[in-house]
């Protein structure tokens, strides 16, 4: 069943993020006729080790949405703490709400009614700020923990310089679809 109330929030969304780009983020919807389904790039943030990597990933949100978190997950290869070896994310904003029958996290820490588009994007940050605390991937996080700059960095670096085949192709139009849509409003 679709939710109207999901479809607005979608539609608000993709709105407010094509009038105020998020500078290393792009989305889009896999196919046009489906809100549910998006497509995002991420760029590796600047001074990371992730920096001048292109991230694909796929955000799928539920029928229910806002009431109930996205699922992200990367389609490219990610060496990450908190990325599955599937490339599920796993990070507090998109568990489900309420309490963790784990008691690791806080409830108000995972996802809430009141989250948006925009602060699913925070997921951005956890590139420059891994929680090795409560990782997705044990054995990622293990040498992040110890070592770093060795064995971490160098699995990073291969995924950095492994592109996305249509990556390109994919933010070019963005642009495009962004300059249009801003010259029409002005």
């Amino acid at each position: 069943r679709t939710d109207i109330r999901s479809l607005t929030e979608l539609a608000s969304g993709r709105i407010e993020l094509n009038k105020n780009p998020v500078e290393g983020f792009s989305a889009g919807l896999i196919d046009d006729n489906d809100l549910y389904r998006w497509e995002v790039l991420i760029i590796g943030p600047p001074d990371t080790l992730y920096e001048g990597g292109v991230f694909k990933a796929h955000l799928t949100f539920p029928k229910d949405y806002p009431l109930r978190p996205p699922k992200m997950k990367f389609i490219t290869e990610i060496w990450h703490p908190n990325v599955d070896k599937n490339g599920d994310v796993c990070i507090s904003i998109l568990h489900e709400p309420g309490e963790d029958k784990y008691g690791y996290e806080k409830p108000e820490e995972r996802w809430l009614p009141i989250h948006t588009v925009e602060t699913i994007i925070s997921v951005i940050s956890m590139l420059a700020d891994p929680n090795g605390d409560s990782p997705a991937n044990v054995d990622a996080a293990k040498e992040w923990r110890e070592d770093g700059n060795g064995e971490f960095k160098r699995k990073v670096a291969r995924c950095v310089r492994k592109k996305p085949r249509d990556c390109f192709r994919v933010t070019f139009i963005q642009q495009l679809v962004t300059s249009f849509t801003s010259g029409v409003s002005n």
